[in-house]
């Protein structure tokens, strides 16, 4: 398959009606962020289709759909996905989207991921009777705050000035301020919340940080701030700031540390319930997954670089240690 096919569908619709002609089924991809960035999660989600006896350009097609951080474009993809009468649509890691696609149909079966709990989202009646047309995996990277924060703390133990960045306009942007708020009072932190939702204000976060001489900064998660990790982590090191971070793309393009659910798993899980779909399964009778594995990563360059030692404790617990 072709990279630009493989990402971006920019010949979707040709292969769409070949698909057709085929009697292939067609599926659409919901993304609140850009195709670029996330090449591996949806090679992970390939695979969790492959799994199931699915391969895109063979016995399926799949239209994809990038919002590029731009959540008020998701509204108009996902009618969009619905006008089209695709077979499945899946939005994976990307809470707007789920809200979109529950928005726009309640027909067509949806496959989600999600931070947060889909029950209070609507997404679901419950975890393990969905009720509805949609399903999925809710992996909690809201609730994991703490112990990332602990994490950061253990690494950087003399620091006193923790700060968070924030995208103001994302779903949970709320409840993880109150949540840092409670998880701040707990650990004995002041921390302080900068917002951003473009390069520009990113940029202009790091330049208040520095002004308020930062020593650790948690990154919330959200499909944004992952699409510019290597942004974020240009001007961490430029500025000696340690990073903690939800998932490893992180720290794999240079932040300290990531505790959090394997997103490449979540992706392959989306696409072993896509497939299921396809074969014939109602999501009312596929309940909502949790992780059972979550990861620790440290990246001992970045720590070396920024002048810490790593406890060995913490290496002797870490999933992987990026030198």
């Amino acid at each position: 398959m072709r990279r630009r096919e493989f990402l971006s569908g920019a010949a979707t619709w040709p292969l769409a009606a070949r698909a057709q002609q085929a009697e292939m089924p067609v599926i659409g991809f919901l993304h609140a962020g850009s195709p670029e960035p996330n090449i591996n999660l949806v090679a992970a989600f390939h695979k969790g289709l492959g799994e199931v006896g699915f391969v895109a350009g063979q016995n399926l097609a799949i239209e994809f759909r990038w919002a590029a951080g731009q959540d008020a474009r998701l509204a108009d993809m996902a009618a969009d996905l619905v006008r089209h009468r695709v077979a499945v649509i899946v939005t994976p890691a990307s809470t707007p989207a789920a809200l979109a696609a529950k928005a726009a149909t309640t027909t067509i079966p949806i496959v989600f991921s999600t931070g947060g709990d889909p029950v209070a989202l609507g997404l679901v009646s419950s975890l393990s009777r969905p009720g509805g047309n949609a399903t999925g995996i809710t992996f909690m990277t809201v609730e994991l705050t703490a112990k990332r924060l602990g994490l950061l703390r253990e690494l950087v133990p003399g620091a006193a000035r923790f700060f968070a960045l924030v995208n103001p306009h994302y779903a949970f942007a709320e409840a993880i301020i109150k949540d840092l708020e409670v998880t701040g009072a707990t650990l004995g932190l002041h921390i302080e919340i900068v917002h951003a939702s473009t390069n520009r204000e990113i940029e202009e976060a790091f330049a208040t940080m520095v002004q308020h001489r930062a020593e650790a900064l948690l990154m919330t998660p959200d499909p944004l701030f992952t699409d510019r990790r290597v942004q974020v982590s240009t001007w961490a090191t430029r500025h000696a700031l340690p990073t903690a971070s939800a998932n490893r793309e992180f720290v794999q393009a240079g932040g300290l540390l990531s505790y959090g659910p394997s997103f490449p798993d979540i992706y392959r899980q989306a696409g072993i319930y896509t497939g299921r779909i396809l074969k014939g399964e109602k999501p009312t009778d596929l309940p909502v997954t949790q992780p059972t594995k979550f990861e620790l990563v440290i990246n001992l360059t970045t720590a070396r670089a920024l002048g810490l030692t790593v406890p060995d404790r913490l290496l002797a617990i870490a999933d992987e240690v990026i030198d």
